[in-house]
């Protein structure tokens, strides 16, 4: 099984090349969004984890990175 996830976390946008403050602000931006947006889960200190779209829609352009996948071979 093959499962491509479309959310993004710091650690991914610092591989992509943004410095570690930057990555930080560009999630804690996202999670605000989601939370205007009617999200309430996004208000939690410990999530890191936030839609790739958002951070997309923030930065102005597409983001290429590449897609995690997880194989399951049982």
């Amino acid at each position: 099984m093959v499962i491509v996830t479309s959310t993004i976390c710091k650690q991914d946008l610092m591989a992509i090349g943004y410095k570690e403050h930057t990555a930080r602000s560009l999630i804690c931006q996202a999670k605000a969004i989601m939370v205007q947006n009617g999200y309430p889960f996004y208000n939690n200190r410990r999530l890191g984890l936030v839609p790739t779209e958002v951070v997309e829609s923030i930065i102005g352009t597409k983001l290429q990175c590449e897609s995690r996948v997880i194989n399951d071979d049982k």
